[in-house]
């Protein structure tokens, strides 16, 4: 064990390799948080190992090849070049950075409880390497005190010591995929550790990558940070959702009450209804907070209440679908449904807990068929929760092929689609994202969804 005087010298070390740049840093998960990281930090003159137990995506990668559209291969080429970045499936060589950051997924189970096997399985990895004056960075979303109570145990049954032998941290992923403003290197980092010394050695690594730091007094409060973020967002999701359902039974469009609102120079800030959650943080963060309030036997009534309204957004969507299609003289069973795009958010081609999942499965339930078209998305792959929907490929968009169907489903809002082209050739067009009014198309000639 290290004592007191001892072990703030390994900060003082780990700080200056930090500062100097000479620190080796290993990233573990090698997805849409670890790559932009491992790229960030090559970039600032760190030496970086990519740990991922996919072996083909280490090969891809390690050969200059980019598998995610807002990165390009060149970025990724140019990092493998420098010999500042590598790739390896060899989680023996986890005793070799100076310090590790955890970018592993955190999903829900089918019971929408937290699923943290990736999060224990990469400890697990890492303890037996574990060695003195090491850093160990969690940055997957997850609920207060998940750094305390499930990584250290694993971590101290080694022997070592949080605080004594190593350094433990939290520092929440603020990723944004294809955000053209703010990428990992330009958003501020919340930072929390097990003690001053994890504080103020993570502190310092992250000084060195992004524009600021934020340290906070724990892991637990930098944890509870990121759930606070993606609550908030997903709450006020929830209310234009039901505010978007309120309105149209009234006849007003609540996307032209928003931009109105918007107007207001303080007290407002807009969200945009959709049809349904997508991406890995905002469908599941809130219910990471949920289970562990029942702890405490706190009943966390409002964030629940805004994941059933979230929840239910796809069912809405189909209902409206299906009356347009009935609506047009043909029945909604056995009909032809486009539907476009199939990744969560514009302009990605990230499908993580993507709505337009869960709106196939309820329309094909119903009896109707759907094909897609996804400009980034040429194939779908295996999920989680829709493995039937694997090896789906997206159709031709042009005028013979939107003729075809009987309606057209507007899931995702692609800025590179041709929404004039959609709404001349389709029989009846369903738009969940305002997308063709955004691209000038008169009222009437869409129902919104």
């Amino acid at each position: 064990m290290l004592q007191r005087n001892t072990i703030s010298d390994a900060a003082a070390r780990l700080k200056a390799a930090m500062h100097d740049r000479t620190a080796v840093i290993g990233i573990v998960g090698l997805g849409y948080v670890g790559i932009p990281l491992a790229l960030t930090a090559a970039k600032a003159g760190f030496t970086v190992i990519g740990f991922d137990i996919d072996a083909p995506r280490v090969d891809q990668i390690n050969q200059g090849r980019s598998f995610i559209k807002h990165i390009s291969s060149e970025i990724i080429s140019e990092a493998v070049d420098s010999g500042k970045f590598q790739a390896t499936a060899d989680f023996a060589r986890l005793n070799e950075p100076d310090a590790i950051l955890i970018c592993v997924p955190t999903p829900l189970t089918k019971h929408r409880e937290p699923d943290l096997s990736y999060v224990e399985n990469t400890a697990r990895a890492i303890a037996p390497r574990l060695r003195k004056g090491q850093l160990i960075v969690l940055e997957s979303t997850t609920y207060p005190g998940t750094t305390d109570e499930v990584l250290k145990p694993i971590f101290e049954a080694t022997g070592l010591k949080s605080g004594e032998d190593f350094f433990l941290a939290f520092s929440p992923e603020r990723e944004d995929p294809g955000n053209p403003d703010f990428g990992t290197s330009t958003i501020p980092k919340v930072v929390g550790g097990d003690g001053p010394e994890a504080l103020a050695v993570a502190d310092a690594l992250y000084g060195q990558l992004v524009v600021k730091t934020v340290p906070v007094s724990s892991a637990a409060t930098a944890e509870a940070v990121k759930l606070t973020e993606n609550i908030f967002r997903a709450v006020n999701i929830a209310l234009v959702n039901e505010l978007k359902v309120v309105f149209a039974a009234m006849g007003i469009d609540v996307w032209e009450v928003i931009d109105a609102a918007k107007t207001k120079p303080f007290g407002f800030m807009p969200f945009y209804p959709g049809p349904g959650l997508g991406g890995h943080c905002i469908p599941i963060d809130p219910f990471y907070l949920t289970w562990k309030a029942r702890e405490y036997d706190i009943a966390t009534r409002f964030i629940e209440l805004a994941g059933q309204i979230n929840t239910r957004m796809p069912y809405y969507v189909v209902n409206k679908l299906a009356e347009a299609v009935d609506r047009s003289g043909k029945a909604f069973t056995g009909s032809k449904i486009l539907m476009l795009g199939i990744a969560y958010k514009k302009n990605v081609d990230d499908m993580r807990e993507s709505p337009s999942l869960k709106l196939i499965e309820l329309i094909e339930a119903r009896g109707a068929h759907v094909d897609y078209f996804d400009p980034y998305i040429p194939v779908i792959p295996t999920t989680r929760e829709h493995a039937e929907l694997a090896g789906r490929r997206s159709v031709a968009l042009d005028a013979k092929t939107l003729a075809a169907y009987d309606a057209v489903l507007i899931a995702t809002d692609h800025d590179n689609v041709d929404y004039k082209l959609v709404v001349e050739h389709a029989k009846v067009v369903v738009d969940t994202r305002n997308a063709c009014a955004k691209a000038g198309i008169p009222e009437g000639q869409v129902i919104k969804a």
